[in-house]
């Protein structure tokens, strides 16, 4: 049974698939999301602007910092490859290896049949790291 191994932090992204335990990993896929690098004001092409809102109290902020933003669409870029990677059958369990919050991002737009699929979860950014540390994280 095949494994996909998605090794994912807020801008960067590896998609490793292994086969077999004999196997090591093999690189599916690698994905960037230079915008989640990026500093908040650089994200807003404007300022709050000078509109009243009906309080007159000025403009208001937007509820979600550009960054998050940037990360949430990144997650869901990420959970549509798993998505689809489990509509094409390409494998029969998937490896969740990212930092806490974007982890619980990823998680949140998974469909529910590939959420099913997830066999492990590692609350770490393990993108900076070799396959060699990736096996030992995961104990194979």
């Amino acid at each position: 049974m095949t494994t996909w191994i998605l090794v994912a932090n807020a801008s960067q992204a590896k998609l490793y698939s292994r086969s077999s335990i004999k196997n090591g990993l093999s690189l599916v896929k690698t994905l960037s999301h230079p915008e989640s690098r990026m500093k908040n004001s650089d994200l807003v092409s404007d300022g709050a602007g000078a509109m009243q809102s009906a309080g007159g109290h000025g403009a208001r902020q937007p509820q979600t910092a550009p960054k998050q933003n940037e990360a949430i669409h990144f997650a869901q870029e990420l959970a549509q490859e798993l998505n689809q990677g489990r509509n094409d059958q390409q494998f029969g369990k998937i490896v969740l290896m990212a930092p806490p919050a974007f982890l619980g991002l990823i998680n949140d737009k998974l469909d529910s049949q590939t959420a099913k699929m997830v066999s492990a979860k590692l609350d770490k950014d393990y993108t900076q790291v070799g396959e060699k540390e990736i096996l030992g994280a995961l104990g194979w």
